[in-house]
């Protein structure tokens, strides 16, 4: 494996890049789109916390963080699910 390679995903850093790219979109939607910082997060949140569980699978971390990890993007999306819900439901009684 080369050294670049190495660096990048058997250190996990390929995921931190991503991450990094994760918050300029949060910037984007919050500054540039008028998205609440709220429901950019509610967003972005489910992703991120997939994005940590692959970043642990790849430095080895033990099994059961990847898994809570795992666990818990599911509640994250259901809130995101939830609020992206409620405003349309708000846009539709107006």
């Amino acid at each position: 494996m080369s050294a670049l390679a190495d660096w990048l995903y058997a250190r996990g850093h390929a995921i931190d890049l991503i991450l990094g790219i994760v918050l300029l979109e949060a910037m984007w939607l919050t500054r540039w789109k008028g998205w609440t910082l709220r429901a950019a997060a509610a967003c972005l949140l489910p992703g991120v916390i997939l994005l940590l569980a692959l970043r642990a699978a790849l430095v080895g971390m033990a099994w059961p963080w990847i898994a809570l990890a795992l666990v818990l993007s599911f509640p994250a999306h259901l809130a995101d699910l939830m609020l992206r819900d409620r405003g349309r439901r708000a846009r539709q009684a107006r």
